[in-house]
Formats: C-alpha cells, structure tokens, sequence
C-alpha cells in the first residue's frame, strides 16, 4: 500500500517533468489515510494556495506539506512540496488563525536568496525539535506546538522574492507569503 507521501510525489512528479503548463495538485481528505488523531495531532496534509493568503494572492502556485509527529511527542517529521512557484526564500509554521497573520514559530526551509527562478516537487524535508522552535514557541515544548494546532492556530506559509523592488509585484514575488494553508 502507497503512502499519501507517495501518492502526493507521484502526483506533483507527473506534471513536473514537463514546461507544458502549471500544474495541478490534487487536494486530498488525508484524514483517513494518515491516520489523524483529533486530539492528539498525529499527522496533516496541508494543502497551499494563494487564497488562503492575507491578503489573498493571484497565483497558480500550490503545494502540501505533510507534517508527522513522533509516537513519544518529542520530534516534527515533515516534507514540504510544492508546484507553479518561483523565488521561494523561505517558509515556515507561523502562529496565528486564519484570516490573520502570526509570527514564526518554526523554519521549514530557507533563508536562501531572492531571484532563485522556478522551484518544484519536495524542497524541504527533516525533523525538527522544540529545540528548533523560535518566536512565540521559543522555550515551549512540542505539545505547545499541537495545543495550537488542535485549536486552528498554526499555519504553514511559503515566502518568495524576486530580489527587484518594489515587492509584491505578482507571483515569484511575495515576501509576505505566497502560499498557506492552515494546520488541520
């Protein structure tokens, strides 16, 4: 049996391996497969887009990261994937709810440089610890982290610049945040 890491790679990785077009990722209830626990907050499949921005963004851009926490609590394992996006610089699980942006409470990838063109497919994978954690997580234990979670207050946001001023001139260039979706 596939799991829906696999089944999210294949279905980006087909339509990466062409110019042809943006591309289109599925959006999938990942429940029942992850096996998520309501209250305990196992494991998400968060799907991005630009709707969910604050404000929202004009773009083709998508994407999922799928989030796991260990048997014992102590570790986030994650994949962060995305498609039809250019100038990625960074991204992270921010604090806040949604319909209003929160500070950073933990990085996913980056900082790298502005003006990197076109990104796609998995481009940050790890673990990480509450040792990891920063802002309104800083000195707070993994369980802080799914006490917001369990009540609609984090969020996963990817960043990109293009490096050339002013910003916000349209996709490749959002420093704000280019792509959301809140942790489920």
């Amino acid at each position: 049996m596939r799991s829906l890491t696999s089944v999210l790679l294949l279905a980006i990785g087909a339509g990466a391996c062409t110019d042809s077009g943006p591309v289109s990722i599925p959006v999938y209830d990942a429940s029942p497969a992850l096996g998520v626990v309501a209250n305990g907050v196992t494991n998400a499949a968060v799907p991005l887009s630009g709707d969910e921005e604050v404000p929202a963004r004009d773009t083709n851009a998508r994407g999922t990261a799928v989030l796991h926490f260990s048997d014992d609590g102590t570790e986030l394992s994650y994949k962060l994937i995305v498609a039809n996006i250019e100038n990625v610089v960074q991204a992270h699980i921010h604090i806040g709810p949604p319909g209003s942006n929160g500070p950073i409470g933990v990085f996913l990838y980056g900082l790298v440089p502005s003006g990197g063109g076109r990104i796609q497919g998995v481009i940050a994978e790890g673990t990480r610890t509450a040792a990891n954690f920063i802002g309104p997580l800083a000195g707070k234990t993994m369980e802080d982290l799914r006490d917001h979670i369990r009540n609609n207050n984090a969020y996963v946001n990817v960043h990109t610049n293009d490096g050339v001023a002013p910003t916000n001139t349209g996709p490749g260039d959002f420093p704000g945040g280019e792509v959301r979706g809140a942790i489920q």
